[in-house]
């Protein structure tokens, strides 16, 4: 097995290595292969997804990434870097699931996953400006949307999970959404067992907010994909324990979903448990080692269930991102290998 970790910019520095860690102490015979990406990346080498890079993630077929920088204006030469890779190996599906963590800001009961489909929509890039305005191209496909469509319904029928709710604003965009949709029912009326229903986006918004605990699996596009997972992250404790997954058909790329945080970049306090959930994902998702996962999963929830946290969760009594690490790690070591 092999791994490419790519750490990227900001805090990626600090919580990929302590995830590289978790997970060692599970697969000491892991091979790694370290390879770069980000802001950073582009000043010190011209690109922020250099080719090498890309090469070693295709070998390796998974990609253990942090974080990259991503500026509200253009810089010229700069694109996100994990946008390119996740269309490059085809990691068509992001999985983001929140479930309820023992920290105060979370909701009890709260345990769902959105599977935002990763390779079209706005997030293309495909944009033009001039003087006047300036115009995105939105696109959905059918091939898109069935493919993503299949992966939510299987991930629901594998692990138990009884609805589906498909995530659409098709009143508004009714060729594009509507497409969406439409084909998102189609592929439906193939998984009788599970539960299907609809929301608009905006619905869908205000009930994440209001009674989150309604929700199993929503399948929805990228934008409000990316939107709405954010949002539900609150209820599972912030984005610092938030994992996701980018998973294709014969490739993979775990990442936490909080950013860059320069503010706290190079102090040693990041939460690191996004980064190690991630991997967790990587393990069941990818890799098919459901047992090793939960391990990893358990010893994150019991550490913090023993008190320990980083600042993120609660200033008192906080410790930095290696010392929750080496709990984690303590924490697997008492769990006999399955």
């Amino acid at each position: 097995m092999r791994l490419c970790v790519i750490e990227g910019d900001g805090v990626g520095h600090e919580v990929i290595p302590a995830a590289v860690r978790v997970l060692k102490a599970l697969l000491p015979d892991l091979e790694l292969h370290y390879a770069e990406a980000g802001f950073e990346c582009l000043e010190r080498l011209g690109t922020p997804l250099p080719d090498e890079t890309i090469k070693i993630a295709e070998e390796c077929g998974a990609v253990l990434f942090g974080a990259a920088e991503s500026p509200s204006y253009p810089v010229e030469g700069y694109y996100s870097p994990i946008i390119a890779l996740r269309q490059r190996l085809k990691a068509y599906a992001n999985l983001r699931p929140t479930r309820y963590m023992p920290v105060s800001t979370a909701r009890p009961g709260v345990d769902f996953i959105i599977v935002r489909e990763n390779t079209e929509d706005l997030y293309t890039g495909d944009e033009s400006a001039d003087d006047m305005g300036a115009s995105a191209h939105k696109i959905i496909t059918r091939a898109a949307t069935e493919r993503v469509a299949h992966r939510a319904y299987r991930l629901a029928r594998e692990n138990g999970r009884r609805k589906v709710t498909i995530v659409h604003k098709a009143n508004v965009l009714p060729k594009s959404d509507g497409l969406f949709r439409r084909v998102a029912f189609e592929v439906a009326e193939q998984y009788k067992d599970i539960i299907t229903d609809e929301l608009l986006v905006d619905t869908a918004a205000y009930w994440m907010v209001k009674s989150p605990n309604q929700f199993d699996v929503l399948l929805t596009q990228n934008l409000y994909g990316d939107i709405l997972s954010d949002m539900g992250a609150a209820w599972g404790g912030g984005l610092g324990l938030a994992p996701a997954l980018n998973l294709g058909d014969e490739a993979a790329i775990a990442e936490p979903v909080h950013g860059t945080a320069p503010d706290i970049a190079g102090k040693g306090v990041a939460n690191p448990s996004g980064a190690i959930l991630s991997v967790a994902l990587l393990l069941r998702h990818h890799w098919l080692m459901p047992d090793l996962a939960q391990r990893v999963e358990d010893a994150v929830r019991g550490a913090i269930v023993r008190g320990f946290h980083t600042f993120d969760i609660e200033s008192v009594n906080a410790i930095g991102t290696n010392e929750f690490t080496d709990k984690v790690i303590e924490l697997l070591n008492d769990t006999p290998p399955v």
